[in-house]
């Protein structure tokens, strides 16, 4: 008997808030489709700036109830120092046998913060993994069928873009739900965008997104594979 699935959709990042700033929208969209959604954050927070691991333990319970996911854990990786290693790779295996995601959701491959970057790599290399069944880890085998690259912050032109617009104060709620990153405060003055300028610059970028998928705000997405297409005459983006 196969494995039941928690999740359709799971999304795998660095940090908490990460799934927040470059896919909630999405995950948002999914939702409201039926679909079942996940995070994954494989750092608890520990080397930031503001707040503590536990500020943000609390906050992403609130965001994850915002953005409707079904399923969000953290894992114990260095915040910082994320490393591609066998070890963490087995630690992502162990939650995508439990999860049995269709969708994997990952950080773009290139990207200034050297976690975001390597997740890439580490979250590929654990779905391929995940598939093996000679790779013991007491759960069925699994591999997701399908993963794609959150590309807001690359300079890449996305592969695709999703609309968002329903849920995009939904979205920015969720963002800000981490209270201790983004209130206007001493620590990071000078690292961190104002409070009253967040709104702006997030709604900003999903406008910019949206405006080349002919959609008022939107979110990017890279995948490596040629996508497929069944009828010419339902493609969705007008050319003139």
């Amino acid at each position: 008997m196969a494995a039941e699935s928690i999740a359709d959709v799971l999304a795998i990042a660095a940090h908490r808030d990460d799934v927040e700033q470059t896919c909630g929208g999405t995950l948002l969209r999914s939702a409201a489709r039926g679909l079942r959604t996940a995070i994954l954050d494989l750092t608890k927070g520990e080397a930031g700036t503001r707040g503590t691991a536990e500020d943000r333990a609390r906050e992403a319970g609130d965001a994850a109830r915002l953005l409707g996911v079904t399923w969000r854990q953290a894992l114990d990786l260095p915040d910082g120092a994320i490393a591609n290693t066998l070890e963490n790779r087995i630690k992502i295996v162990q939650v995508l046998r439990i999860v049995r995601p269709r969708v994997v959701i990952l950080p773009y491959w290139q990207a200034r913060h050297p976690d975001h970057a390597i997740v890439a790599s580490l979250g590929y290399e654990a779905c391929f993994l995940s598939g093996l069944a000679k790779i013991d880890t007491g759960t069925p085998p699994h591999r997701p069928f399908k993963i794609v690259y959150a590309s807001l912050y690359a300079d890449v032109r996305p592969t695709f873009i999703v609309d968002i617009t329903p849920f995009i104060e939904q979205r920015h709620a969720s963002l800000m739900a981490y209270r201790s990153q983004y209130a206007n405060q001493p620590a990071g003055g000078g690292l961190f965008v104002p409070e009253e300028e967040i709104r702006e610059r997030t709604f900003a970028e999903a406008r910019h997104y949206g405006l080349l998928a002919g959609v008022l705000y939107g979110e990017p997405f890279v995948q490596k594979e040629v996508g497929l297409v069944d009828d010419l005459t339902l493609l969705p983006v007008q050319s003139l």
